[in-house]
């Protein structure tokens, strides 16, 4: 048997002596033999021509082999293929799930910021202000607005009706023990709520608050790039996507990022815009 060096990097190729059985013109750099004229042609193409030659592609692998006579001997030709990366079809959908399911979370992280801001007074009556409130009924917690309505009779002040005269005290003792500083005044069939103004010195301190409450947001946002990130790595991994692939879709995800981000920022100079309004 003879060894034979293939243009192709991924192939090896042998030969093996057997009785002729076609009439075939071959050129291979490296091939020599001593009883052979075409031995002694120095050429990098291979070229034949039999009904003898056939190619078997075995389901489940990437081997290639092609057997073919050459001057009286058998040649096999194997190839090793790369596994083929994911079809643009195939790219698209996974962005689409991973993005999607990302967009998702950065809008309740958004969402969840915008509540944190309604519940920082600023010197107006918001209904809002009672948003994080729960009061403990029956042994549940249950958001107050569930229980009352909650209305802004003046810019100054705030009423809360119960439902359900019976809870008026649970709610008057929510409202109490809860971080929104302000004094509910019950006069058996509603609360009423003063909002006093703030001082200078009390807007800046809130707006601190809020500019905290901002950034914890964007770390929000940043957490959900960075599991994003690690799903398309995971699928690498899986040889589902390509080092490129990754590369594009990383970067489209983190334009998603960026536009949310800037809302951050959008909310947050509102808010302290409301703040410093006196």
């Amino acid at each position: 048997m003879e060894a034979f060096n293939c243009p192709c990097p991924s192939a090896a190729v042998s030969t093996r002596a057997i009785r002729p059985t076609a009439m075939i013109t071959a050129h291979i750099a490296v091939l020599r033999s001593p009883t052979s004229d075409h031995g002694r042609a120095k050429c990098n193409m291979l070229s034949w021509s039999s009904s003898s030659n056939y190619v078997t592609l075995k389901k489940g692998t990437s081997a290639l082999s092609k057997t073919f006579i050459v001057s009286g001997r058998k040649v096999v030709f194997k190839r090793v293929c790369s596994p083929m990366c994911a079809t643009i079809e195939e790219i698209e959908a996974e962005k689409g799930l991973i993005e999607n399911d990302a967009k998702e979370r950065m809008e309740k992280a958004i969402e969840s910021m915008r509540t944190n801001f309604n519940a920082v007074r600023t010197g107006r009556a918001n209904p809002s202000m009672l948003d994080r409130i729960e009061v403990e009924y029956f042994g549940t917690p249950v958001n107050l607005k569930s229980l009352a309505q909650v209305s802004t009779p003046d810019a100054s002040s705030l009423t809360v009706k119960p439902y359900d005269k019976s809870c008026l005290k649970l709610i008057e003792k929510a409202i109490v023990t809860s971080d929104i500083d302000l004094t509910p005044n019950n006069d058996g069939e509603m609360i009423r709520l003063s909002i006093p103004q703030l001082t200078s010195d009390r807007r800046k301190d809130l707006s601190k608050v809020v500019a905290k409450q901002a950034e914890e947001g964007k770390v929000a946002i940043r957490n959900i790039r960075r599991d994003a990130i690690k799903a398309y790595d995971k699928l690498e991994k899986e040889k589902k996507l390509s080092e490129d692939n990754v590369k594009d879709l990383s970067s489209d995800l983190q334009k998603v990022t960026d536009e949310y981000m800037k809302k951050i920022d959008s909310i947050q100079k509102q808010k302290e815009k409301e703040l410093l309004t006196v």
